[in-house]
C-alpha cells in the first residue's frame, strides 16, 4: 500500500518555520514526507533536513519521495530523543523542529496495522515502531479493568469508559482478544444507542489504546523542553497537536520555556527567578481553515503552536 498522507496546516508551518536556505532543520515525525518536500525545496545545498520517524516503512517512503534531495539525513527513532540524535550527529544547535503529532493516514488506513476501528478482521497492534514489544493486543488482554478505564477515559475522553472496560475484562475471560473487529463488537456492545450517532462508538477508544501503545503523552512536555534547548537564536518550533492533552502538555512547556512568573500576585516583583528562553510566537493555536477542514476530516482537530528561541 501506497504511504499517503496530507499534511495538515502545511504552509502555516512552513511560514512560521522562517525557513533559512543555508539552515539545519528537523522534521521529527517524518511521516509521508508532506511538510518535509516543502522544507526540502526551500534548502540550498548548504542547508540540512533531519527526518526522523520511528516507523521504518514511513522512513522507507519518505526516502524515495525525498530522493531528489541530497541533503537529507533519515533517522529512525523517536522525536522523544531529539538532544541525543543532534548529539549522535555532532550538531549542536538547529534553526528550526517541526513536529506533526498525528497518525498519518497510511497507519490509519493500512490493515494489518491495527490501528483503524475499520478494518475488521486486522491483528490488535498499533505500533508505530514495529521492534517495540508493547501491542493493543497485550494491553486490551492484560491490563487490570481499573487502568484500561483511566487509560479510555483520560487518553480517549470517553464517558463510558467504565463500562467498556467492563465488557472487555468479560469478554476475554472467555477467549484471547485479537483483532480489531473482536474489540469493535465488544465497545458497539458497551455503550447505549444514542451514543452511536455521535460518531462511531469505537473511535475514541481506539484513540485511547494507540496513544498507550506508543507512548505519546508521558514524555511530550520533556520533548518539548528538549526541543527548545536545541534551537540556535531565533529558531523556532513548530508543533501540530491532535488531542486536548497533547495540546496541554505544548502549551504548558511553551509557558514555562517563556519564563512563566510563579510569585504571588501581591509581590512588587520577581523573586522566584524565572527566566526566558524565548517567546510564544501564536498566543492563540492556529487551526486549519474551513476549507482545509472540509478537504481533509482528519484536520478537524489540529492546533499549531509555534515558539521561538532568544
Amino acid at each position: 500500500m501506497e504511504f499517503k498522507h496530507k499534511p495538515v496546516l502545511l504552509q502555516e508551518c512552513i511560514k512560521n518555520l522562517n525557513i533559512n536556505p543555508k539552515g539545519i532543520y528537523i522534521d521529527g515525525t517524518l511521516g509521508g514526507a508532506g511538510h518535509s518536500i516543502e522544507i526540502a525545496k526551500r534548502l540550498s545545498p548548504e542547508g540540512l533536513l533531519i527526518g526522523i520517524d520511528r516507523d521504518e516503512e514511513a522512513l522507507k517512503a519518505a526516502k524515495e519521495k525525498l530522493k531528489q534531495y541530497k541533503n537529507i539525513k533519515y533517522i529512525h527513532g523517536n522525536h522523544d530523543e531529539i538532544k541525543e540524535i543532534l548529539e549522535e550527529l555532532k550538531i549542536e544547535k538547529v534553526d528550526g523542529i517541526l513536529l506533526d503529532l498525528g497518525v498519518s493516514s497510511y497507519q490509519l488506513d493500512e490493515r494489518n496495522r491495527g490501528f483503524s476501528y475499520m478494518a475488521k478482521e486486522s491483528q490488535l497492534d498499533m505500533r508505530m515502531d514495529r521492534n517495540q514489544s508493547l501491542t493493543a493486543k497485550e494491553i486490551v488482554n492484560t491490563y487490570s479493568e481499573e487502568k484500561l478505564t483511566k487509560i479510555i477515559f483520560e487518553y480517549g475522553e470517553e464517558k463510558f469508559a467504565k463500562s467498556i472496560s467492563k465488557k472487555i475484562c468479560e469478554n476475554r475471560k472467555k477467549e484471547e482478544i485479537e483483532t480489531t473487529g473482536q474489540l469493535v463488537q465488544i465497545i458497539e456492545n458497551s455503550v447505549p444507542k444514542f451514543a452511536k450517532k455521535e460518531g462511531h462508538p469505537a473511535k475514541r477508544t481506539f484513540q485511547a489504546i494507540r496513544i498507550e501503545v506508543n507512548n505519546e503523552i508521558e514524555p511530550l512536555y520533556e520533548t518539548v523542553s528538549k526541543s527548545i534547548q536545541s534551537l540556535k537564536s531565533k529558531g523556532r518550533l513548530c508543533i501540530i497537536t491532535f488531542h486536548s492533552l497533547e495540546d496541554r502538555a505544548v502549551k504548558n512547556a511553551y509557558q514555562n520555556a517563556k519564563g512563566k512568573c510563579t510569585c504571588p500576585k501581591d509581590l512588587p516583583y520577581c523573586i522566584c527567578g524565572a527566566k526566558s528562553q524565548g517567546e510564544i510566537v501564536t498566543k492563540k493555536p492556529i487551526i486549519p481553515t474551513e476549507e482545509e477542514q472540509k478537504e481533509n476530516s482528519r484536520a478537524k482537530s489540529a492546533k499549531l503552536r509555534v515558539f521561538e528561541k532568544n
